[in-house]
């Protein structure tokens, strides 16, 4: 273990995020999933963000509405008030605005909002900037998302989600300039950590579900864990069995 990475451990905290909420307990990317993980402590929650039909940035991971509702169509084809019609009693696809509406009753938390492509940037950040929420966010996402919010956005918090065992190139980082570099779990040695330290990057890492994987994050110095445990995430890095 590279002991640099294992000092700075034991001399930051961890950043514990929750993926998709609190999915165990409640539905992912869904309201009462985002409050459950903020009620266990998490200090941001990662959501998933998509448009629908007409141009309202929601939450939701999968291109399809089947998975989580029982819907085949593609997101993109059905409209806002479309969505509401899904609703399953408290459980809804909610917009992120009201996802960041509900992250602002807990006042240190913030969201991690997760794009898979440049498409709902301008949407995503029309509706964070429209909430004076810039301060309670973060983008992640792979480069070509990343840059697009960086075109929009020069000062937000960006991490590159990163899945190569080799830091980017300097060229990107100078354009991107990303607070973490965001690898899978697997990646996130302590060597690997070292390296993105030396290079003026945090480490936030995912998805860690087992209490031995968090753990040995914690132990190579990652600055943060995204889990869908996010009760078990808090006690391992609090200290507790």
């Amino acid at each position: 273990m590279n002991p640099t990475a294992a000092s700075d451990a034991t001399r930051r905290p961890v950043l514990a995020v929750a993926h998709r909420g609190d999915p165990y307990r409640y539905r992912e990317n869904t309201l009462p999933s985002v409050e459950s993980a903020l009620a266990a402590g998490a200090d941001a929650v990662e959501v998933d963000v998509r448009l629908t039909r007409d141009g309202v940035p929601v939450l939701l991971h999968d291109a399809t509405l089947e998975r989580l509702w029982g819907d085949p169509r593609a997101l993109r084809r059905v409209t806002l008030d479309q969505l509401d019609e899904l609703r399953d009693g408290d459980l809804a696809v909610p917009t992120l605005a009201e996802a960041l509406k509900a992250a602002a009753a807990s006042p240190a938390a913030r969201l991690l909002i997760d794009l898979d492509d440049p498409h709902p940037v301008a949407a995503a950040w029309e509706a964070v900037t429209g909430l004076g929420a810039e301060h309670r966010v973060g983008f992640c996402g792979p480069a070509t998302a990343m840059l697009a919010v960086r075109a929009l956005a020069p000062d937000a918090e960006i991490a590159l989600t990163w899945k190569q065992p080799r830091l980017p190139a300097r060229a990107l980082l100078d354009d991107l300039r990303p607070r973490y570099l965001n690898p899978p779990f697997g990646l996130a040695t302590a060597e690997f950590t070292a390296a993105a330290h030396g290079a003026g990057l945090a480490v936030s890492t995912w998805t860690a579900d087992l209490r031995r994987t968090m753990r040995r994050l914690r132990a190579a110095g990652v600055d943060s864990i995204t889990s869908n445990r996010i009760g078990v995430l808090r006690d391992v890095l609090d200290g507790r069995r």
